[in-house]
Parts: C-alpha cells; sequence; structure tokens
C-alpha cells in the first residue's frame, strides 16, 4: 500500500501478482500519511459484487495505519480482485491469480447492489499480462 505524501496518490504495488495455491500474500501500510484496508470483492463483504472464485473465503483486513500489516493464504485457483474500501474511487484496486485458473477473468457484476466503480474497472491489470509476467506495478 503506497501514498504520495499530499495524498494526492494512492496504490497498491505491485497491483497485480501471480502466485501458487497454499502461497500467503502479505499486504503492508508503506503510505506514511493514510489508512488503507486490503477488502476483497464479495457479497459477504458490503455487498459488493463476486470477483473472486465461488466457494473461496473473502476477507477484509480493517483500516492499518501505516507500517501495520495483514495476510492471506489463498488455497483454491481463481482470480481474486480486492480494493482499499476509503480509496476504490481513486481506483485503488488489485488483482491476485491464483495458479492457472480458467476461465482466467472474473465474473461479471450485473445486479450486483454496489457494482465496482469505472474507474476501479479500468484499474486492474490483465490476467493475461500477470500470468505472463507473474508481477504487474502501477504504471
Amino acid at each position: 500500500m503506497r501514498g504520495k505524501d499530499d495524498g494526492a496518490h494512492v496504490w497498491f504495488d505491485p497491483i497485480g501478482i501471480r502466485v501458487s495455491p497454499g502461497q500467503m500474500v502479505r499486504w503492508t501500510n508503506r503510505d506514511p500519511g493514510n489508512s488503507h484496508t486490503t477488502t476483497s470483492y464479495h457479497p459477504a463483504i458490503f455487498e459488493r459484487p463476486l470477483r473472486m472464485p465461488p466457494g473461496a473465503r473473502p476477507w477484509n483486513s480493517d483500516y492499518l495505519l501505516p507500517g501495520q500489516s495483514f495476510s492471506v493464504t489463498f488455497d483454491r485457483e481463481g482470480v481474486y480482485d480486492y480494493y482499499c474500501v476509503p480509496h476504490e474511487h481513486a481506483g485503488m484496486v488489485g488483482r491476485i491469480v491464483v495458479g492457472m485458473p480458467t476461465p482466467p477473468a472474473p465474473s461479471a457484476e450485473a445486479g450486483s447492489a454496489n457494482p465496482v466503480p469505472e474507474v476501479a474497472l479500468s484499474a486492474f491489470p490483465p490476467v493475461e499480462e500477470i500470468l505472463a509476467k507473474g508481477i504487474v506495478r502501477r504504471a
């Protein structure tokens, strides 16, 4: 989790990563001026659209102050999209690809009570790029 000193720009770094099933991912807030969350897109959390494999366990770190960390272990193959609750509208989202999923992209969110904002949708790196590179940094 990163951000400019004046708070004008916030982001996850990396924004896309590929991991193996059973691997743990740790987010650390390295932004000295903001609190952030890492929150999965899942109907059980704030009635958001499902943008992770069905049956996978959703997560919400709650607010992480600068220097604090939160971890999740990914046991189920698939694509997991997540966001920062206070900064989703600033495009602070990320994508984790676990294994070699098929189909590679998250499902549509038709009928969701709280759809993903367009600025966030346009920020996700393509699954194919994550699979090819292993890690994608925000441009």
